[in-house]
């Protein structure tokens, strides 16, 4: 299988190794299960399918529950995400942002690491979309600063 991936998504693959905290088996469990990337048309349908995205649960105006990630998705490709999590937020500068600033909130550890997953999680949509190699001093062009 791993044969047939490279030769079928060699490119991709390699984009996907270019983003600190993504390694090799995450890249390719990223193209097996997405079928490289074709699946989906935006980030957040590939967070949903991941199960990476925020559940509110709420019963009308009586019961409020805290939100949680709805994780429905693929279990799998959630706990890859989540390992590679720890080394996105000390390598990779968008990721320790989003870690950083999450816990200085007051935030817990593990939300800050989910963010972090789902931050990784798009960052590797763009990448397989786009077909460049990650660059750390990216700088959105819809963000103003």
């Amino acid at each position: 299988m791993l044969v047939l991936v490279k030769q079928a998504h060699q490119e991709v693959l390699t984009n996907l190794k270019s983003i600190p905290g993504i390694g090799d088996k995450t890249a390719i469990m990223l193209v097996v299960l997405t079928d490289g990337f074709d699946r989906f048309t935006s980030g957040s349908e590939l967070c949903s399918y991941a199960g990476l995205t925020p559940v509110i649960r709420q019963s009308r105006s009586s019961v409020k529950g805290r939100p949680r990630i709805s994780k429905l998705g693929n279990q799998k490709l959630r706990n890859l995400l989540f390992m590679c999590s720890f080394n996105a937020c000390r390598y990779n500068h968008a990721c320790k942002a989003i870690y950083d600033r999450l816990v200085a909130k007051g935030k817990s550890k593990k939300l800050a690491l989910i963010a972090v997953c789902n931050k990784l999680l798009r960052q590797a949509f763009a990448i397989a979309k786009s077909g460049l190699n990650y660059d750390n001093n990216y700088r959105s062009t819809l963000v103003k600063s």
